[in-house]
């Protein structure tokens, strides 16, 4: 059966991490051979990651990195990434999702108009990975295993303490950092374009989706979006387009819809045969058999409580 991973899927995540008034959230993400991605997403939060266990390659504002035991990633707010690990071994992560409104990014101070805001706006380019041997490496991993004892232990004032460490993290990236260049920005517009583009796949997946359509986008003729696509996403772009429907409909199944046809048809399969075929091929058994999975654990959890 599809195994939950910890983040959103879609591809603008609208998901709020933590409470309103402590927009923090930690998640522990595993990926494999079974289930190799998070596919590209982007949320106005920030990622403060560290890898377990395994290794696994980012895609972090359309630039790719290998990364591994022991590393560290920080991603600035609405920045596109995706992950994946197409290798036996399993990759484990610990990431805290972070709004930098936390830390203060709305105060009219020097902390937000110097610091804050311009990492927000992708006006300054931080290490988004960070390597034992990096001059931060000590630094960022001191911090992160401080998170991570106050967010455990949750002591009175363990909110203050975190929002410290946080800012603390802030301040150790600021003197790495990257004013945005021309290259950088070049990377932002192609990545504004593949965001446009994903957001209009996830909300019209359902919908019979061509090549020309999705180029008038961008502006691009079918070849070059064919390999702007390629190049960004690791995958064509009929490729990804299948991937989403496949999703949702796993999505759909663990909901508790049970009629195989008309989960098929409203994402987007209109060839019965081919959706089970490649919904087999994905999840490694057939829709019936996921059904039936996901009911099994539906029950059990519904029995635990």
């Amino acid at each position: 059966m599809k195994e939950k991973i910890t983040l959103s899927l879609d591809q603008h995540e609208n998901a709020r991490h933590g409470e309103e008034i402590f927009p923090l959230q930690k998640y522990v993400t595993p990926l494999w051979k079974e289930y190799p991605y998070v596919t590209a997403h982007w949320h106005e939060e920030a990622e403060f990651t560290r890898i377990e266990k395994g290794s696994c390659t980012y895609q972090i504002h359309l630039e790719t990195y290998d990364v591994e035991e022991g590393d560290l990633i920080f991603i600035p707010p609405a920045v596109l990434h995706a992950i994946s690990n197409e290798k036996e071994e399993r990759m484990q992560s610990e990431t805290y999702v972070f709004h930098m409104d936390f830390l203060g990014a709305k105060a009219a101070d020097i902390c937000a108009i110097r610091y804050l805001n311009p990492l927000m706006n992708q006006k300054l380019i931080p290490p988004f990975v960070i390597k034992k041997g990096h001059p931060l490496y000590e630094k960022a991993a001191d911090l992160f295993e401080d998170i991570n004892t106050e967010y455990d232990k949750k002591t009175p004032g363990y909110e203050i303490a975190i929002k410290s460490y946080l800012l603390q993290l802030v301040a150790a990236l600021i003197p790495y950092c990257t004013r945005n260049t021309e290259a950088d920005a070049i990377l932002t517009e192609h990545a504004k374009k593949l965001k446009e583009v994903l957001s209009y796949i996830d909300a019209h997946y359902m919908e019979e989706l061509t090549i020309s359509g999705l180029a008038g986008i961008c502006f691009f003729s079918e070849y070059y979006f064919m390999r702007f696509f390629k190049k960004y996403m690791g995958m064509s772009c009929v490729q990804y387009i299948k991937n989403v429907r496949l999703e949702r409909a796993a999505d759909q199944f663990e909901n508790g819809e049970t009629n195989t046809l008309e989960v098929a048809l409203s994402c987007g399969f209109s060839n019965l045969s081919y959706f089970h075929r490649e919904f087999k091929k994905k999840y490694g058994m057939t829709p019936k058999r996921f059904i039936s999975l996901s009911a099994r654990a539906a029950d059990f959890h519904e029995g635990s409580e």
